[in-house]
């Protein structure tokens, strides 16, 4: 009967461990959601606040071209929009920025790219 006794003990610790270590990773995982969850709300509100931003120092026209652009090429629009502010947080931008405005200063940030040129022989 001692031999029974102390394997159901023994069974009975082990059964205990394991759900303490299932209620901590749970734990865990609510945890990650939780942070997830807090990360996606800050990038919400950044994101809520750029266009807030964007929509003050651009003309329609210029806000159109940058949400066609961000279509195909979202890390250069995102530059740019990070610069607009920049300029507009430091008070060099004098009104809102046009169209034309814009596309000078895409060909600048597209200019300053690297070109590769492949000859062959």
């Amino acid at each position: 009967m001692s031999d029974l006794d102390e394997i159901r003990q023994k069974r009975m610790a082990e059964l205990q461990a394991q759900q303490a270590a299932a209620a901590q990773q749970q734990q865990m995982q609510q945890q990650q959601m939780a942070q997830m969850q807090q990360q996606e709300a800050a990038q919400a509100q950044f994101e809520a606040q750029k266009k807030q931003i964007l929509g003050q120092i651009l003309t329609s026209e210029a806000r159109n071209r940058l949400a066609n652009l961000k279509l195909t090429k979202p890390e250069l629009v995102n530059q740019i929009e990070i610069q607009l502010i920049q300029s507009a947080q430091a008070g060099s931008l004098r009104g809102k920025v046009t169209d034309e405005q814009l596309k000078v200063l895409l060909r600048q940030i597209a200019g300053q790219k690297r070109e590769i040129k492949i000859t062959r022989k």
